[in-house]
Order: structure tokens, then sequence, then C-alpha cells
């Protein structure tokens, strides 16, 4: 009831005295009092915020006078003065809050990675990528041989998982990367390798097991294929959730049945959004992978992609460009007719994601926008921005165009 009073209050105190920080005022306490994110609710704090986007200049004396003027005049709205003086001790803190860090509205405009892990974890949390040495049915002869045109495994893999061992001498020597900068930071094991429930289930269980034995880590992520998810396996992730966390990640890459066949992907996009509802309705939280500049697709066809992953049970998303990695398939393809592809700049690719963003609901977990390659295997294109400094730019221009995630988006 909490969350529609201050609503309540924010547009009609707005519309009688023309007080657009107050509205910033009771969408920051909403948040304050929410403990989830529903999507519906999440959605109508976005769109109250954004409405006084362009007034954030407002004083903060300015807005104390009206809700004075407000509360002399006897308002409906403030038949307690008091409680209304609480909340504007309340805005005092949040605008203080905004100016001094900037990341207020920017996490408003999108949501973001940080905001999933707080669901389940009260400490920080990393993530430690692990090459548990698994193979792939587009590789080994079951579907394929040679693996997807465009994929490469050594783009992902970071240097602390190479030559080694055992599950366990790679998450130690990632909690040893990271603890130099984050000596509290817990850590999820990220099987990320290749298809990573591409085995018998009984040495997937001994390494994931193997995994969350090691100090520390507290959860699992595991990447894979929509078609490498059998029942047993799934009842089995879904137990192990029960006791610690477990997130799977599908690599659905296109909702456009012409471009997984072009890319060699072995299977059709129906196959990914069986396997997303039933690792859904198992309970376990799921994530997808999509990229964008696949070739053959356009702009309008790469965007409408937004709506039907949104139609889907998806927590989390990761959205990566278009690279040409030296070594594949697709860069062979695109040296003999480079026409057929269309390489994003950074700027022009920053714009489509934000297209993309608008058409996506709301409470989609957006991990990452953009893909970082290691420079001796990329090709093309070569941005030469990090992750982070390509996530500033998104949300740069996210303020400049003043939208949000959902912004378009329509339930179906």
């Amino acid at each position: 009831m909490q969350f529609f009073a201050f609503l309540f209050v924010c547009e009609e105190f707005q519309c009688s005295c023309g007080g657009p920080l107050s509205l910033f005022c009771a969408t920051l306490l909403s948040f304050s009092c929410l403990s989830d994110h529903h999507s519906g609710k999440f959605l109508k704090i976005r769109k109250l915020s954004f409405k006084l986007s362009a007034h954030l200049s407002l004083s903060l004396a300015v807005a104390q006078d009206r809700l004075r003027l407000c509360m002399k005049r006897k308002s409906k709205l403030f038949l307690c003065p008091a409680l209304a003086l609480h909340y504007l001790c309340k805005l005092q803190q949040c605008v203080w809050l905004l100016r001094k860090t900037k990341m207020m509205s920017d996490n408003l405009r999108y949501t973001p990675f940080s905001t999933f892990l707080n669901r389940y974890f009260a400490f920080k949390v990393q993530k430690i990528s692990v090459d548990a040495g698994f193979t792939c049915p587009n590789r080994d002869g079951t579907l394929g041989v040679g693996g997807c045109t465009y994929c490469n495994n050594r783009t992902f893999n970071p240097g602390y998982c190479r030559e080694m061992p055992s599950v366990t001498r790679q998450l130690e020597e990632g909690k040893i990367f990271f603890a130099r900068k984050y000596p509290e930071m817990k850590y999820l094991a990220y099987f990320q390798a290749y298809t990573n429930t591409y085995a018998e289930l009984q040495r997937l269980r001994d390494l994931y097991e193997e995994a969350l034995s090691v100090p520390d880590v507290v959860g699992l992520v595991i990447g894979t294929r929509p078609d490498c998810m059998p029942d047993e396996l799934l009842h089995y992730l879904a137990e192990l959730h029960r006791r610690s966390f477990v997130l799977v990640e599908y690599g659905v890459e296109s909702a456009l049945d012409r471009t997984l066949q072009r890319i060699c992907r072995g299977h059709t996009f129906a196959c990914s959004e069986e396997a997303i509802r039933r690792t859904a309705d198992a309970g376990i939280p799921v994530g997808a992978h999509m990229i964008l500049g696949l070739p053959g697709e356009s702009r309008e066809e790469i965007v409408a992609q937004a709506d039907v992953m949104s139609q889907l049970p998806i927590n989390t998303l990761k959205l990566h460009q278009l690279q040409l990695i030296r070594g594949t398939r697709m860069a062979r393809e695109y040296a003999e007719s480079p026409s057929d592809f269309h390489l994003y700049e950074a700027g022009e690719y920053a714009e489509l994601v934000v297209d993309y963003l608008e058409r996506l609901r709301s409470d989609i977990v957006v991990e990452r926008f953009a893909s970082q390659s290691p420079a001796d295997l990329l090709i093309a294109p070569a941005w030469g921005l990090k992750n982070h400094e390509f996530t500033e730019w998104v949300k740069r221009s996210l303020r400049q165009r003043n939208t949000y995630q959902g912004r378009l988006y329509v339930s179906r």
C-alpha cells in the first residue's frame, strides 16, 4: 500500500504545485520501501522518474517552499504535516546521493546485473570462469564438426583457467586473481567454455559439487546449449538450486531460424524457447545470450527480437556485438564476401543497444552490452574500448535520448 500511496502523492503534488522534484522524492521513497522488483511496479517507477529528467535543476529550496505551501492550503495529500516533513528529510538524503554519485538515474534506465545478485546475496560476488574440458555436439560429430561459424572459445577464456589440471585449481587461481583487489569477495563458479552440460550426469555432478566444495564459492553459473539439457540433469539442477545458487545460461544467439542455420548452430529457436521454459518451470534462474549484428539480419529484425525474448521467462540477458575472430569459418566467409556483413562501429552499436533496450521487458537483467575479445584474435570491429567503457557509452546514449529499458515494451 505504501507503494501506491507514494505514487498517488507524487502525481497529485506534481499536478497541484508543479514540483517535479517532489515526484523524484516519492519515486525514490518507493524504491526504498520496496523489497521486490515486480516488472509492472518497476516500469511504473521508471516512467514516473523520467518525467522529471529535464527538471533536476530545480532546487531543493523550491521544492520545500512548494511543499509547505501545499501544507498551508490544507491539501488532502498532507493531513499529517509531520509525516510530510519526514518525507522531505528523506528527499534531501536522496537528492544528495544522486548528486554525489549520479548512479541512481543511470540504473533506473536499465536493469543491471547487480540488482539480480542482490536478490540472492547479501555480499559481493564475482564470477570465476572454469574450463572443465567439455566439448560440443556441434564439434564432435553428433550434430556437426567445426562448431558454430563464429566460435573460438579462446576469446572468452581468461588466462587463469587455461592449462589447469582441475576445477578446484582453476577456482583457487581465480580467487587469487580477484582477491588482490577484493579480499572479502565471494565467488560463483562459471562453467563457460563450450557446452557445460554435455556429459554423463555423474561426471557433471562430480564437477559441479567439486566447484561448490571450494571455500568462498557460493554458487554456479552454467553456460550451455538449449539442446543439451536432458530432464534428469534439469531435475538435479533444480535440487541443487534449493541448497545453493544455480543460474543456467543458454546460447540462443538469434530468434531467426534462417540465421541459426546460416551460422550452423544446429538447433532452432523453438528449441531455445522450450529449454528456457522447462528450466524456468523447474524453478531455476535462466539467462540467455544474443549476438546482435549476425549476417543477414537487418537493424529492424535485430530490434524486433527484443520483443520475442521479452515473452520468455528469462531472468538475465547478455548482448554481444558480432566480432570476427581469427581461425573461424565466419572470418573466412568475411574475407570471401565482406558485403554480406555489417560490422557496427561503437557509436552505431550503442544506438542499436538502446533501441533494443526500449523494447525489452523492464525486469530482465542486462548483464552486458558487448564482448571484448583478445586483440591478437580479433579481426573486426576493433573499437579499442573495454566493456565498462562501452557500458558508459550506452548509459550516456540513454540519458541523451531520455529513454529507458521497457519504454516501448508491449506485453502480449
